[in-house]
């Protein structure tokens, strides 16, 4: 069974405070926007991203949020009934949102706090998917149990650790590759290899069945929107994926009626 790229258009609301205390409380330092885009990037479009906090606090955060294209709200810590209304600010704009721009089909909150479970009940009631991220000692079971998907920061760290263990070697590159493609102004290979394969570490986990080459590159290019396999020294991304299945590190096969080419795991084929 093979799929087809999802076309959803998603919306990245952060409650930042929750989950950069959350994370660094859970022993996991400071909390990683890349890796968690990432992980957002393959169910759909991003066509929103806005984090809230008080970021007079969290001023070595604001870097990794800009280069990552947040909106970054400026929120006081504490409102004068001693609320943090870095809440109140992400929900009045989510459900603005919500109502304005229907083409926006999927919600993700970034918290693991509870007070957000009216947000994600009304987000339901409205006919949007509903996608929390959080870190697991300090999200709701209440917010949890409301979300049509959970997704604890926790897995993503133990996913990103685990995958260089499990990625397959494939054969030894040929002395001199890098500086090769260096003198002829190319990327190296082996930078375009790694990110197809993060790429299918998670399709894989995520989805059952083959996955087709045309997916795989579509969900790199949100990773990655300066992504061009020429530059890596490959005409087209069937290429790409060709020269991968040379070298045993994926197996790959065409696809006769549809052409291109998909990808069925990693490895020779047995």
């Amino acid at each position: 069974m093979t799929l087809q790229p999802p076309e959803s258009s998603l919306a990245v609301f952060c409650d930042f405070e929750n989950v950069a205390l959350g994370a660094r409380e859970a022993g996991y330092g400071e909390f990683d926007v890349e890796m968690v885009i990432e992980r957002i990037v393959e169910r759909g479009r991003i066509v929103v991203k806005r984090a809230y906090a008080d970021w007079e606090r969290y001023r070595a955060a604001k870097r990794p949020m800009h280069e990552a294209s947040f909106e970054l709200i400026e929120v006081p810590h504490v409102s004068y009934s001693g609320k943090n209304s870095a809440d109140i600010r992400l929900v009045v704009d989510a459900l603005d949102l919500c109502h304005t721009k229907s083409h926006v089909e999927a919600f993700v909150i970034i918290s693991g706090d509870s007070d957000f479970s009216p947000l994600v009940s009304k987000l339901r009631e409205n006919a949007k998917t509903v996608i929390g991220i959080g870190v697991k000692r300090s999200s709701s079971a209440l917010l949890i149990d409301n979300c049509d998907e959970f997704v604890f920061y926790d897995d993503l760290v133990r996913g990103k650790r685990a995958a260089q263990k499990k990625r397959p070697e494939g054969r030894p590159r040929a002395e001199g590759d890098k500086e090769k493609a260096s003198a002829e102004g190319l990327g190296d290979r082996e930078e375009a290899h790694d990110l197809v394969l993060d790429t299918l570490e998670t399709l894989f986990k995520q989805r059952d069945g083959a996955i087709h080459g045309s997916q795989v590159k579509q969900v790199i290019r949100r990773k990655k929107p300066q992504f061009d396999e020429g530059y890596f020294g490959y005409r087209t991304f069937h290429d790409l994926l060709a020269d991968m299945r040379d070298r045993e590190l994926l197996t790959v096969y065409r696809d006769e009626k549809a052409g291109g080419y998909i990808v069925s795991g990693f490895g020779p084929k047995a």
